[in-house]
């Protein structure tokens, strides 16, 4: 081929290279638009003895009684707690997160599960085919050469655009049926361990026994029955005995396009606030709908409260997308902070010293519109209050920000957020 032949072609192949780009980057962002804003009030409080009952019937999920929790904070307390869970296994496992890497901790519950399925234990496991797909064949054999089960969601090579686009953020373990653990944390070394750019995350997981636990394996077994060939969902008949004395709504999702459980549960909350409300989130992302019931809220004289990840972030582009919101946000009086010691990865909502929630789903697009997620609403105040106890000595390693020192900031990095906004319901 003559030289500027070659070149014309190499120019083309380059320009269809950035049309192909453009096209798909375009696809996604039209996947992910909020498709609906969702204006929802409601004339009951969460204090209200009949809104436990009016939240289990809108979101068309049992709510159980006499359940109770133990807070998990961080890796190092978290990780020790659901190993001698694993470790104790008489009958079955059923395990689903988002990540599962290879490194110590991912050796760790690899051996576990090993050892639980080697001695006679049903172990079964879903994972996501991008948030886990670095975990080593090496670790997948042995975990199979055992008799472990592994389903796989949305493998990539067989997904269309926007099936890749739909991920399981799920993170949860229930062992016998008997005990479960929820919340933000996967298989992998950086809840555990410091590197060289930060010290182990911050997050929060919960431990999880009564009644509710058996929702929480109905959750799971919703995509063992999608990943997992011919199938068997175990969901005994009579679950676990009372434990406690909080009610419980386990909520979990799949994506449909504009509204889904998940979303409406934070605005259900958002709406039966009276008092106060603190959202601890990271990669925190505001549309149409949450905007306007975070808005409604402080028109009502609600105190509303955001604790989010600062610098020390995994994600840049997403914390840039979510600080594009921060302005509107403060000008309506709410408090925003960003941790500063670590990432901050935790997923916890409280409202008016009754209400938590806590899984697997950040506020943003992605988690509530997007994801496959599974969260705990939970009524019960010694819950709350330990939350909020968490949350407060958070805010201590925080830095509070002002409407007028944002409105100072340098103008490169205003640009910056801006631009970065337009993905933000993609990220």
């Amino acid at each position: 081929m003559a030289p500027h032949r070659q070149h014309w072609a190499r120019h083309h192949r380059f320009l269809a290279g950035i049309l192909i780009g453009a096209i798909t980057i375009g696809c996604g962002l039209l996947i992910a638009q909020d498709q609906e804003t969702l204006r929802i009030k409601t004339p009951l409080a969460v204090e209200d003895q009949r809104f436990p009952d009016y939240l289990a019937r809108l979101l068309g999920r049992p709510i159980t009684h006499g359940d109770s929790y133990r807070v998990l904070t961080n890796g190092d307390v978290a990780f020790p707690a659901m190993l001698e869970a694993i470790n104790a296994a008489k009958e079955r496992i059923a395990f689903e997160s988002y990540i599962y890497e290879k490194g110590e901790v991912g050796d760790r519950f690899t051996a576990a599960f090993a050892a639980a399925a080697q001695r006679g234990v049903r172990v079964r496991m879903v994972l996501d085919s991008v948030g886990s797909g670095t975990l080593s064949r090496d670790i997948e054999r042995r975990l199979k050469d055992a008799g472990v089960s592994i389903g796989w969601v949305k493998p990539l090579i067989s997904a269309s655009i926007e099936e890749a686009n739909y991920r399981s953020h799920r993170k949860a373990l229930v062992v016998d049926g008997l005990v479960g653990f929820v919340g933000g944390m996967g298989i992998a070394d950086q809840w555990l361990q410091a590197d060289e750019d930060m010290p182990p995350w911050r997050d929060t997981q919960i431990e999880i026994h009564g009644p509710a636990v058996s929702d929480v394996e109905a959750g799971f077994n919703q995509n063992w029955m999608l990943t997992g060939g011919v199938v068997e969902p175990e969901v005994r008949p009579k679950g676990p005995a009372p434990t406690g004395g909080a009610e419980s709504i386990v909520v979990w999702s799949s994506p449909q396009g504009g509204e889904n459980e998940m979303k409406v549960l934070y605005l259900l909350a958002l709406a039966a606030a009276r008092h106060q409300v603190d959202i601890q989130s990271p990669y925190l992302i505001t549309d149409e709908s949450s905007k306007w019931s975070i808005h409604e809220a402080r028109q009502r004289g609600v105190k509303v409260r955001l604790l989010v990840e600062g610098d020390k972030t995994d994600a840049k582009a997403v914390k840039y997308a979510g600080r594009a919101d921060y302005d509107d946000l403060l000008e309506d009086g709410v408090q925003i902070a960003e941790y500063q010691p670590t990432m901050m990865h935790a997923k916890a909502m409280v409202v008016d010293d009754l209400l938590s929630i806590v899984g697997s789903s950040n506020f943003d697009n992605r988690s509530l519109e997007l994801n496959d997620e599974l969260n705990v609403a939970i009524f019960d105040r010694a819950l709350a209050a330990r939350l909020r106890a968490d949350f407060e000595r958070d805010l201590t390693k925080s830095k509070t920000l002002t409407l007028e020192e944002w409105r100072s900031r340098p103008y490169p990095e205003r640009v910056r957020d801006w631009f970065w906004s337009y993905f933000g319901e993609v990220f």
